[in-house]
């Protein structure tokens, strides 16, 4: 195991990219020096201020701004903005000796080899040996970049590629020089996935590496296919969106966003250096990329590109999208496939795929060209881009946000039928494939024993992906370690004595069937096991309770259901808070409403660094019911004990319920009072969140985990606190800053925070405030203005004032 330490690192080069990964790294408590050139003239402001070429502010301009321009921009490139403070700036020439104290050299400059070359020429002078030394470059050859340089030089460099933005993207492409050391190549591959957070992927030293050889490929081959099939760019994003686990901005919104330049940058780059690739005609640009290009449509840096929005004086917009015929922007057109219909009721992507490529439409044609085209440019890939089919999927899922790789939702489609259908494209599999069926093994990806295997070229078997040993997948283990299974939760064995708990609803929602699942969950631990994980690997740990069952509820006037309904809930956040088991919550992603309470409730936290944590009925017209107003008072109350000032923090988390904040890092989800410091973790890579929820789940077992004694001692301030709540709340009404109703919902909040009006500050337990939060939430219920903001949310997804 390697001894090396990454303390601080220095990233030569500040633009988009560097100052990412600059942020990044700070992301994770390292120290970053960034650097970047010196301005070679004064802009108007620093000339109307007398300054010089030779003062600081000046010389350091270009990252500052920079620097200051990623931070500012959205979403944020940093986990919260006081870690900023662990970047410190400067230039290439005052500062580049303090390269000498750094761990770890990454070079982010313009990708032009020449300037590449002079770069690591000025760093080699200042560098101590043994340092690592690498370069994100997209797909300059890394073979080239070292020439000349000392052997310790080449030794520890290497390619180490970050997709954009740094902080979202999971992508880490590893990719060797000629004389790198193996021992390096090993500590990248675990440092980023273990501190960075990311899927590391050696790759070999081949043009554009793997995720842009194929991602490149499968945006120009739809460039190609939208005018053969003569396709709107409208059909196409819908065809390439959701509904196969691709990003919602699909294919052409997603250019827009990247930059058409820089795709075409990157495509051109291919079709010059691989002149032998099969496809290599299909890296040409397709006419109407020139003239968008020419035109310097080149999209949402140039305010227009596929898409384009129009505001009008009257300050409507609307968005227009670019017709490929014409090259004229017209409205925007809906997209409507009946194969698309049929898919609406298979909530898994990886199970829709089949019915996709069977469709008797214009989307069943589009399906089977583009997967055809698609799985003989992968398999041909292989060896030369890389050894290991996994590698390929592993990239277009880290790189491009694809749910399932290739060669995945070739094993979904089958892989003879996947055969039939590239052969009555005209295309023809790698010889490996045929190879692969004859030996006998009919799928690239079994699960074996709670593990993954993939199929190895060499070895004509199946051989386990490496690097699953910190994880725990749960799709592997949810049928062989099954305990107990409803409609709303499959409850599985962790090993050690620990369940995990594993929502099955539709985002997550918790209802009835997942609040009875809970329980039993906790029935369980309580009776055969040590611990409990609430957890689950879906692209959101919940999006908080069951609005519908609500809506419905309250619609029909069934109240006494519903007050048995809230009461449920609180009981069952009741039962995680006191059980005699430690209870952990897991939230990733979405963690709103009911799912933020739920964690509110656990033990302990252990939140992936990417959770969007806040309790937001307020947009919905009611308050959190869910034990969610009452947890806040409490927090409140024990943070009285510190000595701020009472009012002062009441407010403040009143505030965080009644705007609805919601955390952009579980790191920001400390300063809302959401997790607590000395109590709740952050970790993060997510595939390590479980077995790491596990592993403290474990460790406070072992420890002599009690039951905790209920609380009776939460100092509410009654008549003190709601009157300072009730004059801000008309104050606010009365300068229309919020509605009637939004008003009405805040006061309601206010009595329960306050402790009803009580003529003094009194000690309370944690029913008395359960009790009082039911209440309001039920008298909310019967306001026609929730019910119309349910019905609204349930619509659209999106909260109405009124």
């Amino acid at each position: 195991m390697s001894t090396r330490r990454i303390k601080k690192v220095a990233v030569i080069g500040s633009g988009i990219m560097g100052s990412g990964i600059a942020c990044h790294f700070a992301n994770i408590g390292v120290d970053v020096l960034l650097l970047d050139i010196v301005p070679r003239e004064l802009n108007a402001t620093e000339k109307a201020k007398g300054l010089t070429l030779e003062d600081k502010a000046v010389r350091n301009r270009l990252v500052n701004d920079s620097l200051s321009a990623a931070l500012k921009s959205k979403p944020s490139p940093i986990y919260h903005q006081k870690f900023a403070s662990r970047i410190t700036t400067g230039n290439m020439e005052d500062d580049i000796a303090k390269v000498k104290d750094v761990d770890w050299i990454i070079e982010v400059v313009i990708e032009r080899l020449d300037i590449k070359k002079q770069v690591f020429e000025s760093l080699e002078k200042h560098r101590t040996p043994g340092t690592l030394i690498t370069s994100n470059t997209s797909g300059i050859p890394i073979h080239f970049m070292s020439e000349g340089r000392s052997e310790d030089f080449q030794k520890h460099f290497c390619g180490t590629h970050f997709f954009n933005p740094a902080r979202y993207l999971k992508l880490f492409e590893i990719i060797p020089g000629p004389k790198t050391d193996p021992e390096v190549l090993d500590f990248l591959n675990g440092y980023g996935e273990q501190f960075l957070g990311k899927t590391s992927v050696v790759a070999k030293d081949t043009p554009a590496f793997i995720g842009n050889r194929v991602g490149i490929f499968s945006i120009m081959s739809l460039f190609h296919t939208v005018k053969d099939m003569d396709l709107t760019i409208e059909e196409v994003d819908k065809l390439t969106g959701p509904v196969i686990g691709r990003p919602k901005s699909a294919t052409f919104r997603t250019v827009d966003v990247v930059g058409l330049d820089t795709l075409v940058h990157v495509a051109n780059g291919l079709y010059e250096n691989v002149p032998k690739d099969e496809r290599h005609d299909l890296f040409k640009l397709p006419d109407f990329i020139s003239k968008m290009m020419e035109n310097k449509w080149l999209g949402s840096k140039t305010k227009q590109g596929f898409y384009k929005l129009e505001r009008h004086k009257d300050g409507t917009k609307d968005i227009l999208s670019l017709d490929l015929n014409t090259l004229e922007y017209r409205p925007n057109k809906k997209a409507n496939f009946a194969t698309l219909e049929l898919t609406k009721t298979i909530d898994k992507v990886i199970d829709r795929f089949k019915v996709l490529v069977k469709g008797k439409d214009k989307a069943g044609d589009f399906y089977r060209k583009n997967f055809a085209s698609l799985f003989a440019y992968a398999s041909n890939r292989i060896p030369e881009i890389t050894n290991e089919l996994y590698k390929i999927d592993d990239a277009m899922k880290t790189g491009f946000g694809w749910e399932h790789g290739p060669f995945q939702i070739w094993d979904a489609i089958g892989v003879e039928k996947g055969i039939d259908i590239m052969k009555a494209e005209g295309f023809e599999p790698a010889a490996w494939v045929n190879d692969m069926l004859a030996s006998g093994v009919t799928s690239f990806y079994t699960v074996k024993e709670g593990a993954s295997y993939f199929y190895d070229i060499p070895s004509k078997k199946q051989e386990k992906v490496p690097g699953q040993d910190a994880f725990i997948i749960l799709n592997n283990i949810r049928k062989s370690n099954e305990v107990f299974k409803n409609s709303g939760v499959v409850v599985e064995d962790l090993g050690d004595g620990i369940l995990n708990c594993e929502f099955q609803s539709k985002m997550n929602t918790i209802g009835g069937d997942v609040l009875a699942g809970i329980n039993k969950a906790i029935d369980l631990a309580e009776k055969d096991f040590q611990g409990l994980v609430i957890g689950n690997q879906g692209a959101n740990f919940s999006v908080g309770a069951n609005i519908g069952m609500i809506f419905m509820m309250a619609a029909e006037q069934e109240y006494d259901e519903l007050n048995m309904a809230i009461k449920y809930f609180q009981d069952t956040m009741m039962r995680m808070r006191y059980s005699s088991i430690p209870t952990i919550s897991a939230p990733h992603g979405m963690a709103l409403g009911g799912g933020c309470e739920l964690s509110l409730h656990a033990d302990k936290v252990v939140a992936a660094a990417e959770t969007y944590m806040g309790l937001v009925e307020f947009g919905v017209g009611v308050i959190p019911g869910g034990g969610g107003s009452k947890e806040m008072t409490l927090r409140a109350q024990d943070t009285f004990k510190k000595g701020d000032v009472e009012l002062n923090t009441l407010q403040e988390y009143f505030l965080t319920i009644g705007m609805a904040k919601v955390s952009t890092s579980a790191y920001e989800a400390f300063d809302l009072g959401l997790l607590q410091h000395g109590k709740d973790v952050v970790v993060v890579n997510r595939d390590r969140q479980i077995a790491t929820a596990k592993a403290h789940a474990k460790l406070m077992a072992e420890a002599g985990y009690t039951q905790p004694i209920k609380r009776t001692d939460i100092k509410v301030l009654g008549k003190q606190a709601l009157g300072m709540f009730l004059v801000g709340t008309d104050s606010m009404e009365a300068s229309r800053f919020i509605s009637p109703h939004d008003q009405k919902i805040a006061n309601k909040l206010a009595y329960v925070m306050a402790g009803g009006d009580l003529s003094e500050p009194t000690l309370v337990n944690e029913q008395y405030l359960l009790d009082l939060e039911r209440e309001a939430f039920l008298s909310l219920c019967t306001e026609r203005k929730t019910l119309e903001r349910i019905q609204h949310m349930l619509k659209t997804g999106k909260p109405l004032r009124n």
